[in-house]
């Protein structure tokens, strides 16, 4: 699911970047610039959704790993 989604927001950035004229270069992390293209769109949706995703995601994995069950 979370490939899926990651996959669907890179592609929404191809697409708005195809169809949309007189975009401006995105910033990854507000740091990294990305090139106004639909690849650089692409790459900016899918990294920033990854990593919105994917950091608490990962810290919810650690936790439940971690937690002892007396159950």
């Amino acid at each position: 699911m979370y490939v899926l989604l990651v996959l669907v927001t890179a592609t929404a950035g191809f697409l708005i970047a195809t169809f949309v004229e007189g975009l401006e270069p995105p910033r990854f992390l507000f740091l990294v610039p990305f090139p106004p293209t639909p690849l650089g769109f692409a790459a900016y949706g899918g990294l920033t959704l990854a990593l919105v995703l994917g950091v608490p995601l990962a810290l919810v994995v650690l936790v439940s790993r971690r937690i002892d069950d007396p159950a």
